[in-house]
């Protein structure tokens, strides 16, 4: 069994997570300023020590600071003191830098396909006529075995499907311009966020999240003070994320500890304004990820900022202060007192407002899963540097990454995009040829008319020819005229009848067989 991760300490007790409790989530809550990220990365680097790759989106840019070691400052060294906390274990975690734009990390992309119409719609802010116009997309591009793999190939499909609508309308129902028009703009609205340097391929193999290095859990940080400027964008993305583990992953039950751990700050942006069957998504999958081996820790500010549903799920609890300032506020005091398991010796509602900075109520779960008694407790300081990296130690951290050099490179292969401008590539050419060939039509009819022409004109000649030689014939054999007649009508009427260049060579063949007899009987 793995040894217990100690994140805060009081005078009477050391309050520590169990490893084996881990995959059964988690909340950290406080307002800002008030520690929330120290103890994020505590219990980060806690994991990472236990071998547990660690997810974490950087919504500020100071949690690379994980990837080296800190060191004891003068004022570390006298709040230690004053507090009577410990000095911590100084050593790094192997870090992996990751960036949807690839500015700051190594890129991450998914594919169109992969994301689907829900998460999809989620980012282009649809509703549910589009919502469902943007299912159909989908499902004629599935019959159709068009590939959706990137941007280009979205507004692809969704030209052909506009464009094409009165063909899909009994399979499928009517699908309004209106709708294909209001999803492209949304497309347009999301490209401009940088959306478009997200679908894409090759896409991000979740293998990559689960590595270790000399036994320890490999620290995944998402580059996201920059992907925080499209909060929905965010949120979907890091959904994506959870839902792709929690379909890809198989069962394993109880572990002594965590496959994966799940950071997910600033959670607040998953919920606002989500449709229903979206927080039933997201419900589900909290719900049932804990059996794949995967614990999801949401950061926010306030307790209520977590649908019940939701926060029902999250059995471990470290509550930082809160600032009863509005009416929304203290109604936030008193769902994290509630929310809570009651010390009788403490008023945890009077404290949450009592909190001073690094200062934490927490409340963990036990060995049987049971919510422990309340504490109040001042929470460790990590054993890595707290705060960012600087530029020589980012390139230094990518250059150096077991993925470097796999994802920099995009890839485009053949898809909905190529095909559909293949296809109408080929209608084009169809179409000019249709309309060449009734020109050459014309002008072949003109050229046959030519060659009619030509046939009678050479018929009369040889006809006039055949006429005089038969009159030469018959004079010569002293037949009289009436008998010359027969012989030259049969073979004007034979000529007539055969019109074609063969025609005209058999009568050549005949008139010469009779000029020949006609010269044995001379």
């Amino acid at each position: 069994m793995a040894d217990p991760i100690v994140i805060a300490k009081n005078a009477q007790h050391e309050l520590a997570l169990l490893p084996q409790m881990g995959n059964r989530h988690g909340l950290i809550t406080g307002a800002t300023g008030t520690g929330k990220t120290v103890t994020l990365q505590t219990l980060a680097q806690g994991f990472s020590r236990l071998g547990v790759p660690v997810f974490m989106a950087d919504v500020k840019g100071d949690l690379t600071g994980i990837s080296q070691p800190g060191q004891l400052s003068d004022k570390l060294a006298k709040r230690l003191a004053d507090l009577g906390l410990p000095e911590p274990a100084w050593g790094a975690c192997p870090t992996t830098l990751w960036d949807v734009f690839g500015e700051k990390g190594h890129p991450v992309r998914a594919t169109v396909s992969d994301m689907g119409p829900l998460l999809l719609s989620r980012m282009l802010e649809l509703n549910d006529t589009q919502q469902g116009v943007l299912n159909l997309v989908f499902r004629i591009a599935d019959a159709n075995g068009l590939l959706l793999l990137d941007a280009k190939d979205l507004r692809a499909m969704l030209q052909y499907v506009g464009d094409n609508a009165s063909q899909f309308t009994t399979e499928y129902g009517n699908i309004s311009a209106a709708s294909i028009g209001a999803i492209q703009r949304g497309l347009v609205a999301l490209e401009s966020q940088g959306a478009d340097a997200f679908f894409g391929e090759p896409m991000l193999n979740l293998d990559d999240f689960m590595q270790t290095d000399k036994g320890l859990g490999m620290v995944n940080i998402l580059a996201a003070d920059k992907l925080l400027h499209a909060p929905r964008l965010y949120a979907t993305f890091l959904l994506w994320l959870l839902s792709e583990l929690f379909e890809k992953l198989p069962e394993a039950g109880d572990l002594d500890k965590p496959k994966l751990v799940f950071f997910f700050d600033e959670a607040h942006l998953l919920f606002n304004d989500a449709p229903k069957a979206l927080l039933e998504k997201i419900e589900q999958v909290v719900r049932l990820i804990r059996s794949k081996g995967v614990g999801v820790y949401f950061v926010t500010q306030n307790p209520i900022d977590i649908p019940d549903t939701v926060l029902g799920q999250l059995g471990n609890r470290v509550q930082h202060a809160l600032r009863a300032f509005t009416p929304r506020d203290q109604k936030a005091v008193k769902v994290a007192a509630t929310t809570m398991r009651a010390n009788p010796e403490l008023d945890v509602e009077k404290a949450i407002g009592e909190l001073a900075v690094g200062e934490a109520l927490i409340s963990l779960l036990d060995a049987k899963g049971t919510p422990g008694i309340t504490q109040r407790a001042w929470v460790l300081a990590p054993g890595s540097r707290i705060g960012p990296i600087d530029e020589a130690e980012r390139k230094q951290l990518l250059a150096s990454s077991l993925v470097a050099g796999t994802y920099e490179k995009a890839v485009d292969r053949e898809s909905a995009y190529e095909r559909l401008k293949g296809r109408a590539a080929q209608e084009a050419d169809a179409q000019a040829g249709a309309r060449a060939g009734g020109q050459n039509g014309g002008q072949n009819g003109g050229q046959g008319a030519d060659r009619t022409a030509q046939q009678q004109a050479s018929e009369r000649g040889w006809l006039d020819e055949a006429g005089d030689l038969f009159g030469g014939l018959t004079r010569g054999t002293g037949k009289s005229g009436r008998g010359d007649s027969i012989l030259e009508s049969m073979a004007k009427s034979a000529a007539r009848t055969v019109g074609s260049q063969v025609g005209r060579e058999l009568i050549r063949g005949v008139l010469g067989s009779l000029l020949g007899s006609g010269r044995k009987r001379r």
